[in-house]
């Protein structure tokens, strides 16, 4: 139950107290991505070949969920097509190499609250191709959330990391940036091809490009010499934290609404954090702390000056 103005009791929408499972645990799903790839990267693989085997895995899962959503459905166009193929470009493979890539220099905790800037850099985008309006109230916003990113930043620095603090921020922020550009440019094709549909296209997109990378950048027996943890901890990669977010949040946005599964996902950088200090032993300061408060809270203001 929920009262509106005037004291009116409104009953929730069926299915809400499960929307708001499905958004948390897809959320925490979605974070603990970083984890593992930190995990992993104790085995000695590289970029290249961790993002190979995380994408080898994945691909079934996303070409069965395009399978499933495109059922009965008009065929594709050569324009669909080409969109299809420049969002799966951006949106997934770029962002997600440089993600991986940024993760070898950075904590766990850092590379989640720069990620956590993407609705900022969607309204830039907007701003920039739309001139869409930006409130003084999402700039407010803004500014607390990029505060907090740089207190984080500059205690990253004191630990005696500065050039590869730098670099691996710069690479996670340009994925963030990447993945921008792919929520601008999506909304048209989400219209035409539904959001599951287009998902599930788009990534294995991806997955086929990254398999490629390797192909072209490594010697194709590099896999076969991998240390067995870091094919498991692939798999757990691939499934759990990224197929089975992908679909936990769409089931939790036609429960409770997108608004609400994004303020919902603000459990993603504590998750991150919490995880990265419990299991990779990441150090959590006063000044982490603060900087993820400054961080949530820009976000929070932003996504309601926003609406």
């Amino acid at each position: 139950m929920a009262v509106a103005e005037g004291g009116v009791v409104e009953a929730r929408p069926a299915g809400f107290g499960a929307g708001l499972v499905l958004a948390t645990l897809g959320a925490i799903a979605f974070s603990g991505k970083a984890i593992i790839i930190k995990l992993a990267y104790r085995y000695d693989v590289d970029a290249v070949t961790l993002i190979m085997l995380r994408m080898l895995f994945a691909l079934p899962l996303f070409a069965l969920m395009a399978w499933w959503a495109g059922r009965g459905k008009p065929g594709l166009t050569r324009r669909d097509w080409m969109g299809v193929f420049g969002l799966g470009f951006s949106g997934y493979y770029l962002a997600s190499y440089l993600d991986f890539a940024g993760l070898a220099y950075i904590t766990a905790g850092l590379e989640r609250l720069i990620l956590y800037l993407n609705p900022t850099l969607v309204m830039l985008f907007a701003w920039i191709m739309y001139r869409r309006k930006i409130r003084r109230g999402q700039l407010m916003g803004m500014a607390l959330s990029y505060a907090g990113v740089l207190l984080v930043f500059g205690h990253e620095v004191q630990l005696g990391q500065t050039a590869g603090a730098a670099w691996g921020t710069l690479l996670v922020f340009l994925s963030a940036v990447s993945y921008a550009a792919y929520m601008v440019a999506s909304g048209e094709f989400v219209k035409r091809l539904g959001s599951l549909r287009l998902v599930g296209l788009a990534t294995s997109v991806a997955c086929l490009l990254c398999i490629a990378q390797y192909a072209v950048l490594r010697p194709l027996d590099t896999v076969l010499h991998v240390a067995p943890q870091v094919i498991g901890l692939s798999v757990l990669n691939a499934v759990l934290c990224t197929a089975v977010p992908v679909l936990a949040v769409m089931m939790a946005i036609e429960r409770i609404g997108p608004a609400m599964a994004a303020q919902t996902g603000m459990v993603g950088p504590l998750s991150t954090i919490l995880m990265g200090a419990v299991i990779l032993g990441e150090p959590f300061t006063a000044w982490i702390a603060a900087g993820t408060a400054l961080v949530i809270a820009g976000i929070f203001v932003f996504t309601r000056m926003g609406r």
